[in-house]
C-alpha cells in the first residue's frame, strides 16, 4: 500500500513535507548554531552531489548508506562531482544535518545544494528513473543521448 504512494514525485514531495512538518515541532529541534548551519550549507553546495552517510563509500557502516552508495555507483559519477561526509566522525554534523534538512535519518542525499531525500526516496527515484533524470538535468552525468555508444 505505501509503496504505490511513494512511486510518484508528487507523493515523494508530500512525504518529505509531512516528515518535515513533524520535525519542525519544538520537541525535535536542537537549534543548530548559525556557524554549523553555514558549514553544512557550504558542504551541500561544494559539489554537485553530496551524500551524508555512516562510513564511507569504500566501507559503509550501515545498510541504508551502502544502498545509496550502490545506487549512485550505477551512474558512474565523476569524483570531482561527488563528495561524501561520514557523520560517524562528527557528532555535531550527525545531529546538525538532521535539523538542517528537517529529515530524521541518515543517509541524506543532496543534488546541486537541494535535499533529495534518504535511502527510501533515493531507491524509489532510482527505480522510476527520476534520479537519473535529475542527475542529467544538473549536468552531473551526461544525458543518455549524449553517452558514447
Amino acid at each position: 500500500m505505501f509503496q504505490n504512494a511513494l512511486r510518484t514525485s508528487v507523493s515523494l514531495s508530500l512525504y518529505r513535507s509531512t516528515v518535515s512538518s513533524c520535525l519542525r515541532s519544538q520537541t525535535f529541534r536542537r537549534f543548530l548554531s548559525q556557524e554549523s548551519r553555514t558549514k553544512i550549507q557550504a558542504a551541500v553546495t561544494e559539489y554537485p552531489v553530496v551524500l551524508f552517510m555512516k562510513g564511507n563509500p569504500e566501507q559503509p557502516m550501515c545498510g541504508f548508506s551502502r544502498g545509496v552508495v550502490k545506487i549512485l555507483s550505477a551512474f558512474d559519477i565523476p569524483p570531482e562531482k561527488f563528495k561524501t561526509y561520514n557523520v560517524l566522525e562528527d557528532l555535531e554534523l550527525r545531529t546538525g544535518i538532521k535539523e538542517f534538512s528537517e529529515w530524521p535519518t541518515i543517509p541524506q542525499l543532496y543534488v546541486n545544494g537541494e535535499f533529495v531525500g534518504g535511502s527510501d526516496i533515493a531507491l524509489s527515484m532510482f527505480q522510476s528513473g527520476e534520479l537519473e533524470t535529475l542527475l542529467e538535468q544538473h549536468g552531473v552525468i551526461p544525458k543518455a543521448s549524449e553517452s558514447p555508444s
